[in-house]
Order: C-alpha cells, then structure tokens, then sequence
C-alpha cells in the first residue's frame, strides 16, 4: 500500500510529466493551430541547351542567340543557358574558318521556344571543306587597264587605263563617258602611261584625287585632280601638279604607283630610271628621287607649296639625301600595298630573282640593295657586302627560261569578308606566268604558308585592285578584270 505522501508525490510527477509533454508539443492551453498545405514558388524561366560538332580541337564555333527583351549572348562553345525569359529564340550560326577550311554550320539559322521550367535544346553541325580559289571576268573590253581602286564607302570601280583615261564600272558595266580623261597630256611610250590612282582620306569631303602619270617630257608626274558636281565626272581643269620626277633616259622602270598610307601620307615608288642593271646608279643615291620609296605630306597643298615633308622622313634635313625620300635601293616597285601598320614592295628583278620587301610603316630610311643585289642574291657577283641592306623577306627564282615567271606582281593582304580563310594573307602574281600565290607573314616578318592557288590561266596579269569592301581582282594585260572568289561561287 502507498502512504499517502507517495501517492501525493506520484499524482505531482504525473501532473509535471503531462505539463513538459505539450509544452513540447505547443500545448499548454488554447488551440495548437495548424499550418496548412505550402504554396511553392512559381517558376517563371526557362533553359535552352545548345550543342555544336564537327568542329576540331582548338576551333570554337560562331553562335550568337537573340531573344525576348534585346537579349544576346555570344557562344563558342557547348552551353546550357538558364534564367531565360519564355518565348522564341532565334539561334544563328556563322561559318569559321580555320588552316585554310571554312566550316559551314548547318542550320545557320533556327529558332527555339522556351517555356517557363522546361529546356529547349538545339545544336548546330559544322563540316568543313579546304579553301579554293578561281576567278570570276566582272569586265572586259578595257584599253591597257593598269589599276583599280573604289573609294572608301562606294561601290564602284575606278579602273585607270594607261593612255590616259580613268574608267568607271558599275555592276561589270563600263561607263561610256571617262571618269578623267589626261590623253593629250600622258606619254605613252614604252612602260609609261597612265599608271595609278589615289583618293584622298578626305575625298568624300574634299572630292581630291591623285594620279601617277608619265608626262610627255617623260617626267613621273603626280598630279591631283577634284571629282565635278556630277560624282561620275572629274574636272579636267582641276589639275594641280604635286610632284614631278625626271625620267630622261630610258623607256622602262617608271615606277608606277601612288597610295596613301594609313598615317595618311602620300606615297608613291619610282623606278631607278631604267636600263639594266642601274647604270646611272641612281637607286642607292640618295641626291636623287629614282629608285626610291617617297613620302609626301599633302593635305595642305597649293600652287606655291604642292607638299610639305612629313617631319618624321628619314632625311627630312636635306643633308644626307633628298628629304622626300622614304626609303631607297628599289628597282621598279611597280605595285606596293600597306596593311595596317605593315608595307609590302613587290620591287620588280632584273634577269634571276623577283622580291618582296615587308617593313614597318615605322621604319624609313631602309636601304633595300639594288643595285648591289637582286632579291636575297648579289648582283653580277659572288660576293658582295650587305652591311646596312634590309634584304627581301620572300624572293623567287625566275629558272629556267621563266618556268617560275619574270616580274613580280604586287598584291595586297587580304581583308575582305568572302573568303575568311585568306584573312592576313598577302596575295601576288607574276606577269609572265599569271598565277595566284599567297603567303602568311608573322609580326616579326618571317614568311610562311606559301600557296600556289592553281587558278586558271588568265592571262599577263598587270596589277591587282582592291574594292571599299577589301575584295580583291586580278587585272590582265588583254583588258579584262577578275575577281578572286571561291570555286563554285557564281
């Protein structure tokens, strides 16, 4: 039996056991409450995957996907995009070339919808074919056509013609009425002509172009020229002389080209006043303007003062050579071309080599050889002393009988947009042999890639042009121009 004070002290536990079990439980008096079922929280984006093959090691793809609300997004690679808002995506797919293969992406186009909380998936395969070139006739029926040239942001082709006419083509017709027309004035005998062209940085503004002639004196002659009300018509009577060259002795190595670089100076290359083998030795005299590289300042020209000197011209002083003078010992750069900040000379050989020098626009005062040397060799001797030479960085060999070609065409680095897989490479030519060779140039100047591009045979080529868009032509000696496109290109 329990005494009553065990059974009070018993009946106390109980009472302190039951009060901790609904403090525990939230009891202790009132209701427990309940909290009901739990509302989640809604999901408002969405997912797209994208996949991409075909591609190799190294080589990224070109994606760009637009959608709701001005998004973007750039991909090169294999991704899952999340916090899409929900709608249509349009994903578009750009080729990528990559050692002279272009990789076309198929779908190039294709459009994803994204719902909230769901992933939309798409995938873009590339296949990839090696590059190869042909040449398409835009014009024919030019009379000696030397140069071509579009000013910045036009479409039209302005085509020199050697006995003095400058010719516009438009969609591969030729303008009846000449754009210029110098005949009376240019001497046409031998290599000379009607030789190049030149627009002005500022032509949309100032109309200002310049030619590259040989006058009837046999003077190389630049002479600036000012577009007339009608955009199709130059002024003949604008005609403001720059620069004249004697060139009294010879028929041959007039030189023959006229550019602007990107420092915005004029440059312009002269042949070393013909005869073979230099014999008045002018290329490497710096007292006299033939067989050089010039550089002109002339965007302040008038009657009394034509050009000024640019201040950073290696003789500037006029002490120890003519303070025109860029650059000397050239032979007949017949065609040069600058890319960005870099100038290619393709400088014309005499009986064995063909060169072409690669300097920094930064770099005047270069002394390229001739005539102590032709292209990487001596000229008319085993030895000779090259102390002071830039020597060439790409030479050929003419071989036997000219199996390899006689006179190096100039071309230009490739900037265009058609055909990527050309992109920094320059492309040049050979008069005798007509073909299409390109090689890659590193920073440092060293030369490889080079490719014969095995075009069909269209004849002496002359010259290369370039248009406002960075496509490249081919200019033959039978009066046709073609562009260099891909095989298969219409």
């Amino acid at each position: 039996m329990l005494t009553g004070h065990l059974r009070g002290l018993l009946r106390l536990f109980t009472v302190l056991l039951i009060a901790t079990v609904l403090h525990a439980c939230g009891g202790g008096g009132g209701s427990p409450g309940t909290t009901g079922p739990v509302t989640p929280t809604p999901i408002t984006t969405g997912a797209l995957n994208l996949t991409t093959s075909g591609l190799p090691a190294g080589v990224n793809a070109s994606v760009r996907i637009t959608g709701p609300n001005n998004y973007q997004q750039d991909l090169t690679q294999p991704q899952t995009i999340s916090g899409l808002a929900p709608g249509s995506y349009t994903i578009a797919a750009a080729p990528v070339s990559a050692n002279n293969v272009t990789y076309q992406p198929a779908p190039a186009s294709q459009t994803a919808s994204v719902a909230a909380g769901v992933t939309a998936n798409a995938s873009v395969a590339y296949s990839g074919a090696a590059l190869a070139l042909t040449t398409a006739e835009v014009v024919t029926g030019l009379d000696n056509p030397s140069w071509l040239i579009s000013p910045p942001g036009d479409t039209r082709l302005f085509v020199t013609e050697r006995r003095g006419r400058v010719r516009i083509v438009e969609n591969g017709v030729t303008r009846g009425a000449p754009f210029l027309d110098i005949i009376p004035r240019v001497g046409f005998e031998g290599e000379g002509g009607l030789l190049s062209l030149a627009f002005d940085p500022q032509f949309a503004r100032n109309g200002y172009f310049y030619v590259y002639y040989i006058d009837l004196q046999r003077n190389i002659t630049i002479e600036r020229f000012t577009v007339g009300q009608n955009p199709a018509l130059a002024d003949p009577t604008s005609g403001l002389v720059i620069l004249r060259v004697p060139h009294p002795d010879f028929l041959n190595h007039m030189g023959g080209q006229v550019t602007f670089g990107p420092d915005g100076y004029l440059y312009l290359g002269t042949g070393d006043g013909g005869g073979a083998g230099d014999p008045q030795g002018n290329a490497r005299n710096l007292r006299v303007l033939l067989g050089k590289m010039l550089r002109i300042d002339v965007s302040r020209s008038t009657v009394t003062q034509p050009y000024a000197i640019p201040p950073d011209n290696p003789y500037r002083d006029g002490v120890a050579g003519r303070p025109e003078i860029w650059a000397s010992g050239v032979r007949n750069p017949w065609r040069f071309s600058f890319d960005g900040d870099r100038l290619y000379i393709a400088d014309v050989g005499q009986d064995q080599r063909e060169e072409i020098n690669i300097a920094a626009t930064s770099q005047g005062g270069l002394n390229y050889g001739w005539n102590l040397m032709e292209g990487i060799a001596c000229y008319g001797a085993d030895n000779c002393d090259r102390n002071g030479l830039t020597l060439p960085a790409y030479d050929y060999a003419h071989g036997l009988d000219d199996v390899n070609g006689c006179s190096v065409t100039g071309g230009f680095v490739y900037r265009g947009r058609a055909l990527p897989e050309l992109t920094g490479r320059y492309l040049f030519s050979d008069f005798c042999r007509g073909w299409l060779k390109s090689f890659y140039a590193s920073t440092g100047g060293a030369v490889a890639e080079e490719r014969n591009w095995n075009i069909p045979n269209i004849g002496r080529v002359v010259s290369f042009g370039q248009d406002n868009e960075g496509e490249l032509y081919m200019i033959t000696s039978g009066g046709s121009i073609h562009k260099i496109v891909r095989t298969g290109a219409q």
